[in-house]
């Protein structure tokens, strides 16, 4: 039986899906703007990836979306998106760690990765990966000049992310590696789905909400005065 599944990526600048088949890659579509254009183009994405590859819906075996942390819009949209065809066509939803699917983008053993997601001012989203096993959770870190030292000093480190920018002019460490890939990507979200699929390791589609970390900030408007 063929599994065919729809990975959906939205957790950063990065508008991102692909398709896969049996766990192998068979196509992606991604789209990296300085502006969230996640709402005009996810829907768009979606149609084309599966006109393209000659796929209906009906052909999908599941929904796998990057569950966070990230951007709270982006992630908002990604998992309706994701929700919506899940339950309109009645198939599995699978979520993914947009961390994990990130680290998985640099493939050297024995060397620490460190997937990072810029947040407000100096704190980053990451967490701690080495031969394809989680060694630290995901947390919200404030940086400074020790940042990750109990690694650092141990093992080569490569950082990845759009969090790399504002960690490489603080960490000076010899064993750091800053990698220039800044997003993550439906692609490397294929192994991650595919082997969730095969655990039947899936999610309650009417209960199911992306993992934003941190509460969703809003600065309230003034009121004016007359």
């Amino acid at each position: 039986m063929e599994n065919i599944i729809l990975n959906i990526e939205t957790a950063t600048k990065n508008c991102s899906v692909s398709l896969s088949k049996n766990g192998m890659f068979l196509d992606i579509i991604e789209y990296v703007g300085e502006g969230y254009s996640h709402a005009e183009k996810l829907h768009v994405f979606i149609d084309k990836i599966l006109k393209n590859n000659h796929i209906a819906t009906t052909d999908l075996s599941a929904i796998a979306v990057s569950k966070g942390p990230g951007s709270y819009t982006g992630l908002r949209i990604g998992v309706s998106a994701a929700k919506g065809l899940a339950y309109s066509l009645q198939i599995p939803l699978i979520s993914v760690s947009t961390l994990v699917s990130m680290a998985q983008q640099i493939q050297q053993p024995d060397v620490v990765i460190i997937p990072l997601i810029d947040a407000r001012r100096m704190e980053v989203y990451s967490l701690v990966y080495l031969n394809n096993q989680i060694i630290r959770q995901v947390q919200a870190d404030i940086l400074d000049e020790h940042s990750y030292k109990t690694y650092l000093d141990n093992h080569k480190v490569v950082f990845i992310g759009d969090g790399v920018a504002k960690t490489k002019e603080i960490i000076k460490h010899k064993n750091a590696i800053f990698s220039d890939i800044k997003y993550p990507s439906a692609k490397e979200m294929i192994k991650l789905s595919y082997q969730k699929w095969i655990e039947n390791n899936f999610e309650d589609v009417a209960y199911f909400e992306p993992f934003y970390l941190k509460d969703f900030i809003t600065t309230a408007k003034r009121k004016k005065y007359f």
